[in-house]
């Protein structure tokens, strides 16, 4: 995650700062339960993405409190990846719960499939790519019977959200437990806060506002580094910068405080309005824009304003907030982790007192979304988390929606947008054509507001 704040810390780098970083192996094609008798109620765990965020994942998996937990397979598109992810992992205090030989350790595209072979019952592939594969990963992962984690978005697109909800009811018939990494629902101080706001302790919610704000990010250069990449290659591998891959800086970034926001009111947006622009990108030649501002809509008509800045030398933000007939809450202070939620009798938040605060330190929401998962599975609980982060995907698409076109956009237009930014994901070969093209510039399709309306971004021909 190429993301930068001043104000705050990225997952990727808190897990650096604190030393949690975890060991991640792999299982090979065929291995049987016989490997670890004696430890049979072991739930073995395949990584499928060995970027930051996945390495990062297959720690706090790790870590959980009510293992045992072992780490399996790996599987990237990326050699340096692979190879980085078990060297930084080998490195932290996790390499006895590893077991990663070479022939575990999966390369290409089909690699994901491989690395779910060496999984069986009561299992978990973790889901830490892109999120335009999570479908299709999903999908093999319910062919197999396997339990899941996957990272957030888990869609981009009208399309690939319907699939996703056929796919959650699939999972339900087959009593599978799948967490999706919006960690922030597991947060215990977030949790009472919804309780005290359901309790009434500030009103009825009236306004909820969002801020991420941060330098410059998801940026997209050809250099001596990454030429020798094709297209197809060097877009995965920048991820962020395009919307077909992962929504861009918008979904990726912002969903956390949208699906927070929407939680605490206890509904989704039904429309969203939105401005955006693209001011000082330069010479990069990402989709995203450098500013957003997000007027979302509930079905009760209460507003939801988000704003998302990424600029240098601009004040910075990471927090969101609820304001009641009664009164206001803070529902992210500075970032994702610690929460220090707060509640308060009027609307100032700056040098009063609260009403009430969640207890310091809190337990990170990072290790508690996996206790919580690795709970469902040994306990037999139901537990489905991904109709909800397709929910979550959606409206936060619906906002990037309107920005990039310049219409109101409503959750049902979002979901019946036939435009399908990655309709081949499913069939890519390290020799396949990328699904955004250069034009005779060797300029990628942008956002044009007002001018392109019924998609995003016009393909280049």
């Amino acid at each position: 995650m190429s993301e930068r704040t001043q104000n705050s810390t990225s997952r990727r780098d808190f897990l650096k700062s604190t030393g949690r970083l975890a060991a991640t192996s792999v299982l090979a094609a065929g291995l049987t339960s016989r490997l670890y008798a004696g430890e049979n109620n072991t739930i073995k765990i395949a990584l499928i993405g060995c970027g930051g965020r996945g390495t990062g994942a297959a720690g706090d998996a790790l870590s959980a409190k009510n293992g045992p937990v072992k780490l399996v397979a790996l599987a990237d598109v990326f050699p340096n990846r692979l190879k980085s992810s078990y060297a930084n992992l080998q490195k932290e205090r996790y390499a006895d719960r590893m077991d990663v030989p070479e022939d575990r350790r999966f390369l290409g595209f089909d690699g994901y499939k491989k690395a779910m072979d060496c999984l069986g019952k009561g299992d978990i592939a973790l889901f830490a790519t892109p999120p335009a594969f999570r479908w299709v990963h999903f999908k093999y992962a319910l062919e197999k019977g396997l339990n899941v984690f996957m990272e957030k978005p888990v869609t981009v697109d009208g399309p690939t959200t319907k699939r996703m909800f056929e796919l959650a009811a699939e999972a339900d018939k087959k009593n599978l437990k799948v967490g999706v990494g919006l960690m922030i629902r597991h947060c215990r101080g977030r949790q009472e806060l919804r309780k005290r706001i359901e309790d009434g302790e500030i009103g009825e919610i009236i306004l909820l506002r969002g801020y991420r704000m941060s330098g410059r990010s998801a940026t997209a250069r050809r250099t001596p580094n990454n030429r020798s990449l094709s297209d197809l290659m060097w877009q995965i591998s920048t991820f962020h910068s395009w919307i077909w891959s992962s929504g861009g800086c918008f979904s990726d970034y912002y969903i956390h405080q949208i699906d927070e926001c929407s939680w605490m009111k206890g509904a989704w947006p039904i429309q969203a309005h939105a401005l955006g622009g693209r001011h000082y990108r330069g010479d990069s030649l990402d989709q995203n824009f450098d500013t957003y501002d997000v007027e979302y809509t509930f079905p009760d008509g209460t507003k939801f304003f988000y704003q998302g800045r990424n600029m240098d030398g601009c004040t910075n933000a990471f927090s969101s907030y609820a304001h009641g007939t009664k009164g206001s809450a803070i529902i992210t202070t500075s970032s994702h982790y610690p929460g220090k939620v707060r509640t308060f009798k009027g609307h100032l938040m700056e040098n009063v007192e609260p009403i009430w605060r969640f207890p310091q330190p809190e337990p990170s929401p990072y290790r508690l979304e996996w206790e919580d998962l690795i709970d469902a599975i040994r306990n037999n609980k139901p537990y489905n988390e991904v109709k909800r982060g397709a929910e979550a995907s959606l409206v936060t698409s619906m906002g990037r929606m309107a920005a990039h076109t310049g219409n109101t956009v409503t959750y049902e237009q979002m979901l019946n947008c036939p435009h399908e930014m990655a309709p081949d994901v499913d069939k890519f070969t390290m020799d396949s054509p990328a699904p955004i093209r250069p034009d005779a510039d060797g300029k990628y399709p942008l956002p044009q507001p007002g001018i392109v309306k019924d998609r995003e971004y016009r393909e280049s021909v």
